[in-house]
């Protein structure tokens, strides 16, 4: 009997709904699939009461320019810039001794830095003109299907690498030196060759650690700074309050090209036989077959949980299992009655390198930092805080009883900051990295379905010799942000998925 679809996805996060677009488009009988009762995964703009309106997990984000052209969205086009501000003070209101504004233009930026440093002031434009060229440069290597090093690979993979040497070529010796140079550098190495004050270092290297499990001393956050500038585009979020916006657009986008999406429908099982993928089989018993399967969700839930360890080679069971998750974010969501004082922007506690720092090494050990890294965003009334860093497995009690200490944490530690904040607090949701897993899906918390290391880069996620969405199971490919290319808003992995296919 002939499959109803040609494939089925699991997950309908971004990415996900990303390649149900593009395969739709391509006049694919496509069906995906969403255990939650809205789509989005973790781009998601969700309610928690009247008035109360925020991002619940991704602040903002955008999605690639390519993608938002192949498909026709209809995205409303990015507000200005805002500003990214970085509070070094400890008390009172602030001024101009005690913040760091950094404008999104860089021709304004230097006035205000250059209050705390004439020389960072004139370096900046350097500085900004280095990371978009660096930026550039990743988006490319994003966008090239990895071959799946070391094994041998076809003429198609060796085209895409070759286009890729060009373009790093093309960028200039010193460029493209300076980026390779970046990528294993410390967030610390690589700030302290531009600028001079603290302020300015910890400011900009804070960017780096955002969403991962690092400090600013540790190797290879100089490739998240780069990657994370690429995502935002700069150092602030843009499109705050709108993440939800990303993902309905491209829902409207699946169904109008033909695509069939199912939510409230968790698939508990891929089918698998003889290391062939035969469709998937939900938690309520309902058996769908397809020709093909992709999954979104992480990598270590596909194989470990869906797939199941019995219908994988042993070897490749013990390398998803050492995928490196390690999430420690955590998110609280406050409603005000708008005099909470917080300016619009991305307003991050990063006071200096060793406070951020000192913030990892309790993640380290199991600990909530009772000094954490935080980003707050305004959305009318609404204030969402990132805390960073509370880690997915605590040393002591469970995130059930410390639920009420990073809320805590978090309120007072703006409040130094903004004085106004806690009287004008009317409501407030919070998310634990418990609570990230549970809801959204997201293993151990981990935001990117996998953190972003270097060893864990370009052929080399989500695993080695596995890094062109395909896997040891026949029919049976991997879409999400574990994948090259995934991490943060932007959907290059749902769309790189679709060429494998082709």
């Amino acid at each position: 009997m002939e499959n109803q679809y040609d494939t089925i996805i699991i997950g309908a996060g971004h990415n996900g709904l990303v390649a149900a677009a593009y395969l739709a488009k391509a006049g694919k009988k496509v069906l995906l699939l969403e255990r939650r009762p809205i789509v989005g995964g973790s781009v998601v703009t969700e309610s928690f009461g009247e008035g109360f309106e925020v991002d619940s997990v991704w602040t903002g984000g955008t999605l690639r320019p390519d993608i938002i052209r192949d498909l026709k969205l209809s995205l409303p086009a990015p507000a200005e810039r805002p500003a990214f501000i970085s509070l070094v003070g400890r008390t009172g209101s602030p001024t101009c001794e005690d913040h760091l504004v950094i404008d999104a233009d860089p021709v304004k930026a230097p006035e205000y830095i250059k209050r705390f440093s004439e020389k960072d002031a004139n370096r900046w434009p350097e500085f900004v003109r280095f990371m978009t060229e660096a930026a550039n440069i990743l988006d490319i290597a994003y966008a090239t299907l990895m071959p799946r090093l070391p094994k041998d690979f076809s003429l198609s993979e060796g085209f895409w690498l070759a286009e890729l040497g060009l373009e790093l070529r093309l960028m200039g010796r010193r460029d493209m030196l300076n980026f390779i140079r970046a990528l294993p550098m410390t967030a610390q190495e690589l700030t302290e060759e531009y600028f001079e004050s603290e302020q300015v270092r910890a400011a900009v290297a804070s960017v780096a650690i955002h969403g991962s499990t690092l400090g600013p001393m540790s190797a290879g956050t100089g490739y998240t700074l780069i990657h994370n500038w690429l995502n935002r585009g700069g150092l602030a979020h843009v499109n705050v309050g709108g993440a939800g916006e990303i993902t309905r657009v491209l829902a409207e986008a699946v169904r109008a090209l033909g695509g069939e999406i199912r939510v409230e429908a968790e698939v508990s099982r891929i089918q698998v036989d003889t290391y062939t993928c035969k469709g998937v089989v939900l938690a309520n018993g309902e058996e769908i077959p397809a020709d093909a399967v992709i999954s979104a969700v992480d990598p270590k839930r596909t194989f470990l949980s869906l797939v199941g360890p019995l219908n994988l080679p042993p070897e490749f069971v013990w390398k998803a299992q050492s995928i490196k998750m390690r999430g420690s974010v955590a998110k609280v969501h406050l409603l005000t009655d708008g005099h909470h004082g917080i300016p619009e922007g991305t307003v991050v506690v990063a006071p200096s390198i060793n406070y951020l720092e000192k913030a990892y090494d309790a993640a380290k050990y199991g600990q909530i930092s009772e000094k954490p890294y935080l980003e707050a965003t305004t959305s009318g009334n609404a204030v969402s805080i990132h805390f960073q860093f509370a880690p997915y497995s605590l040393k002591d009690g469970n995130w059930n009883d410390r639920r009420s200490e990073i809320e805590n944490l978090a309120i007072d530690t703006l409040s130094e900051h903004f004085p106004n904040l806690k009287s004008s607090i009317v409501n407030r949701k919070s998310f634990t990295p418990r609570d990230l897993e549970d809801i959204y899906g997201l293993t151990e918390g981990d935001l990117n379905h996998g953190q972003l290391l270097l060893d864990q880069f370009l052929f080399m996620r989500p695993i080695p010799g596995w890094s062109n969405h395909r896997t040891p199971i026949d029919n049976l490919y991997l879409c999400g942000s574990g994948v090259h290319g995934g991490g943060g808003v932007s959907g290059a992995a749902g769309r790189n998925l679709t060429r494998v296919l082709r």
